[in-house]
């Protein structure tokens, strides 16, 4: 019998547009996927963002927000955003996730 792993996108490098407007990132598959900066501060999973979601206060829409800063922490990007904020932690996987692989 023959068992077949599967196998997750690693992510290998990773870019912000000129207009900051979108996270481009690369796979070991050679693949280039594109976040835009809307949908990444859409999808911050951090307490702070969490709790306003649960209270209702997460806005709907961030138009014009851009990634001013990414830290590479190993397993994820710290990314922070013009509208000041810089909690959030994106681990790699997740990003392929949003990306839809």
């Amino acid at each position: 019998m023959t068992i077949t792993a599967l196998v997750a996108p690693t992510v290998t490098g990773y870019e912000v547009s000129a207009d900051l407007a979108t996270l481009v990132v690369r796979t070991a598959r050679d693949d280039e996927v594109r976040l835009g900066a809307e949908q990444l501060r859409l999808s911050c999973k951090c307490a702070h963002c969490t709790r306003a979601r649960f209270d209702g206060r997460f806005p709907e829409r961030f138009p014009g927000i851009a990634i001013t800063e990414i830290g590479d922490l190993g397993y994820g990007l710290n990314i922070s955003f013009s509208d000041g904020h810089n909690r959030g932690i994106y681990p790699k996987i997740y990003l392929l996730s949003l990306a839809g692989h």
